[in-house]
């Protein structure tokens, strides 16, 4: 796939998903993901979004998006109803994320989680130096005007999946525009993780890698 100006973690989640799948994108945004999916994986797209110009832009690309807040979009959809959930870039905005995750667990085979790393370098740092809540590329936010009501690591999410008893079938950790492996939880901006039931999927024999 060219990369045609695409972001990389919306690159990650393309190499993710299987052709011909069903997918649901909670928090879809403006719908470039979703028609990226559309377009050059035949993706069959339902994305969930709360903001009016967001699905009008959706709308515009074609894309079919409900309006409904994350929270409760979730329930009218029967279970097994999607190959993938697709939770980008929305879980730490959100107050039930445990309850998001396991609907989302419920209505899909795998769940694809993006979330900024508050544990990155840089955050660690403002913090200690400046004794200031944290601004960084990944967090371009102040404290007073942030949509993030959580924030956790890649080691929390590690701790997550492990306390649910969760499988991570896949982890990946974004540093800008490139991929890393060492040290994620120290160097990473950002991080995704595709999980399943441990019933529904094989192992995976992926181990956490945090610091």
């Amino acid at each position: 796939m060219e990369s045609e100006n695409i972001r990389l973690d919306h690159r990650v989640i393309f190499e993710l998903i299987e052709f011909n799948s069903k997918v649901l994108d909670l928090g879809c945004g403006d719908g470039d993901l979703m028609y990226l999916l559309t377009r050059k994986k035949k993706v069959r797209v339902q994305g969930i979004e709360v903001d009016d110009a967001a699905i009008a832009k959706c709308v515009k690309k074609g894309l079919s998006v409900f309006h409904s807040d994350l929270e409760t979009g979730l329930i009218e959809f029967p279970d097994r109803s999607f190959d993938y959930v697709i939770l980008n870039q929305s879980l730490q905005e959100v107050r039930k994320a445990e309850y998001i995750i396991n609907e989302s667990l419920r209505v899909a085979g795998r769940v694809i989680v993006g979330f900024p790393n508050f544990a990155c370098l840089r955050s660690r740092l403002a913090l200690f130096f400046r004794g200031r809540a944290p601004v960084t590329l990944s967090l371009p936010c102040h404290w007073y005007d942030t949509p993030n009501l959580r924030f956790l690591s890649i080691r929390d999410f590690w701790d997550f999946i492990r306390e649910k008893g969760y499988k991570a079938m896949a982890a990946r950790y974004l540093q800008g525009d490139r991929e890393i492996r060492l040290l994620p939880n120290l160097r990473a901006w950002n991080a995704i993780f595709m999980i399943a039931k441990c019933e529904s999927q094989p192992q995976s024999g992926l181990r956490s890698a945090a610091s």
